[in-house]
């Protein structure tokens, strides 16, 4: 050959590798569109939201929905004839994405969020099982919240090792939020929602729709809550600290934990969302196949603004023949559900006879329950020193053992934690001491304090005075923690003329602290005198400009009576009457 030949011949190849070039590029960058495009556009995900639950709130409002879809690919649906187990794993994989695609494509105006289970996926098989989750998740759209059910509980390494599986893209699934066991504590939690994962969520087990979960999660503590309670309290309390550690404000970033409490225990679910606060979710499963009266949950599980709850559904909507009309018609049915609740509260707040109908809250029938039990609280005809005749007497100090005072602390730990002039609605008090006017201030005092801190880690300084000035030793009247220039919560039984709790504010002001509450068993809730419109605690607050906060008042009384079996028409009557002739 010779060198022109050769020369030509490399200019032709030449040629022709320069005409290949983009057809080479297009073929080497070119994705596989069945996944990896669709979860390049998932990436995004989270981008949109500062967080998974502001995510989920901002789905909801645009579609006015509480339904969470579930994705089960059970293999008995896979396969109705029985013949799952001698397909091939990819046979079983696209039966299970395409079963998962058509409910998404089918339920997506109507769903709040999708939760795809993992175990489903993962006994597809070990090569393809988290390709096809990974695959179904990316299939979801992105301005729709993915729960990725998996109850994962571990610490250290392996949990974040569990987050990144969960969270990663490329490597891991590209979930928003996870379900996950805190029985292993803060460590086993923090990992999914703190640090890089700010931004994703966690609903952890608190007490599910299983009848074995009173095995464990119904076990009574030695602070006389249960476990699930506990647990409950938790979710607010490590929000908090995730959002303290990343920076964000409390004020502005919903909590990153919810709870999965079932809704075949309307209990619990109603202890739960008091333990938790009305800011938390709550997932709710078991309604349909499991059994839960949907109406009987939203009573228990919903906060006061009619939301807070998801209703999971997964096979009601998968084995119905029409799946888009099932997710509507759960939609609408969760919404009567929420609407009745509204409704009803709503009523009970403007309606004459509702006037009389006040919620009462389990910490406050418990202590109503209990003050009868133990004599404290008693029906009757009693001559107050106001010359009135009241069918029902209150004396704090038939509290005369260690349990009873126990379960009074707690009852006033719970009045002040609930309450939105004490607290900041995260876990957080608004005063730095507890004081106990001299007598029965003194052992009220204690006990709260212990109760706050035993049942929700809140520890504050404790301080009471006494009758009489000491003159030796410490001297002065003053015993406990410094109080000058501390903000103070007062805590007495009762308010009668308020001048108790006049003559404390008085004394405070003086050695500089600051009186921002006054804490109390029992509110009367009637008028001073015919002539006088307001109640003595209305007028201490007034005076004073400071809130009183009572566990129960006499609105909470009468609701136990209209609700309980244990008394007759002739004790609710009675009641009814004096609130009406001197009730404020």
């Amino acid at each position: 050959m010779t060198l022109i030949n050769f020369k030509l011949l490399l200019s032709q190849y030449l040629i022709i590798v320069l005409l290949l070039v983009p057809h080479l590029q297009a073929l080497i960058v070119k994705p596989d569109t069945s996944t990896d495009s669709i979860i390049t556009s998932s990436q995004e995900r989270m981008s949109t939201s500062k967080s998974f639950f502001a995510k989920l709130e901002a789905r909801i409002a645009e579609i006015d929905s509480h339904l969470c879809i579930g994705l089960d690919p059970h293999i008995k649906e896979l396969f109705p004839n029985g013949d799952g187990d001698s397909k091939s794993e990819e046979e079983r994989c696209d039966a299970a994405f395409t079963f998962c695609k058509t409910i998404i494509d089918a339920t997506a105006p109507h769903a709040a969020a999708y939760k795809p289970n993992a175990a489903f996926f993962e006994a597809l098989g070990p090569n393809l099982g988290v390709t096809t989750l990974k695959r179904v998740i990316a299939a979801i759209p992105d301005n729709i919240p993915t729960l990725l059910d998996v109850k994962r509980g571990d610490i250290g390494s392996t949990a974040q090792a569990y987050a990144e599986a969960c969270y990663d893209h490329p490597n891991g699934v590209n979930a928003d939020s996870v379900t996950l066991s805190p029985l292993m504590g803060w460590d086993s939690v923090a990992p999914f929602i703190s640090g890089k994962y700010s931004d994703r969520g966690a609903f952890v087990l608190c007490k599910t729709s299983n009848p074995g979960s009173n095995d464990l999660l119904a076990l009574n503590l030695a602070g006389g809550t249960t476990l699930f309670e506990k647990i409950a309290h938790l979710a607010q309390t490590w929000s908090k600290r995730a959002i303290d550690e990343s920076g964000s404000s409390t004020e502005s970033e919903p909590p990153r934990i919810g709870l999965v409490v079932g809704a075949t225990d309307p209990d619990a679910l109603s202890k739960a969302r008091a333990a938790a606060g009305p800011d938390v979710w709550i997932l709710a499963p078991g309604v349909g196949a499991q059994g839960g009266d949907l109406d009987a949950a939203a009573h228990a599980g919903l906060n006061a603004k009619g939301t807070g709850m998801l209703i999971p559904v997964s096979r009601g909507i998968s084995r119905s023949d029409d799946p888009a009309a099932k997710a509507k018609e759960l939609k609408e049915g969760i919404n009567a559900a929420r609407e009745a609740v509204l409704s009803e509260a709503s009523t009970c707040t403007s309606s004459e006879d509702a006037t009389q109908m006040v919620a009462i809250a389990p910490y406050q029938k418990d202590f109503l329950e209990f003050s009868l039990e133990q004599g404290v609280l008693r029906f009757g005809s009693f001559v107050l020193k106001s010359g009135r005749t009241s069918p029902y007497f209150f004396n704090a100090g038939l509290f005369a053992s260690g349990a009873s005072l126990f379960k009074l602390g707690k009852a006033y730990a719970a009045s002040i934690m609930s309450s939105k002039d004490l607290t900041d609605g995260k876990g957080n008090v608004n005063f730095d001491v507890i004081f106990g006017p001299a007598y029965k201030g003194i052992s009220l005092g204690a006990v709260v304090c212990a109760a706050l801190y035993n049942d929700y880690g809140v520890d504050v300084g404790f301080a009471y005075d006494r009758k009489e000035a000491k003159d030796h030793g410490e001297g002065g009247k003053l015993v406990g923690a410094d109080m000058k220039g501390k903000r103070i919560l007062v805590v007495d039984d009762v308010i009668s003329a308020g001048t108790a709790i006049r003559q404390s504010h008085g004394m405070l002001a003086e050695i500089g602290a600051k009186p921002v509450g006054v804490s109390i068993a029992l509110d009367r809730a009637e008028k001073r005198s015919l002539d006088d419109p307001i109640s003595a605690v209305q007028a201490v607050a007034r005076d004073l400009g400071i809130p009183v906060v009572s566990i129960v008042s006499l609105p909470q009384l009468e609701a136990l009576l209209r609700s309980s079996p244990n008394y007759g028409d002739d004790v609710l009557d009675q009641v009814k009457e004096y609130r009406s002739q001197y009730g404020v």
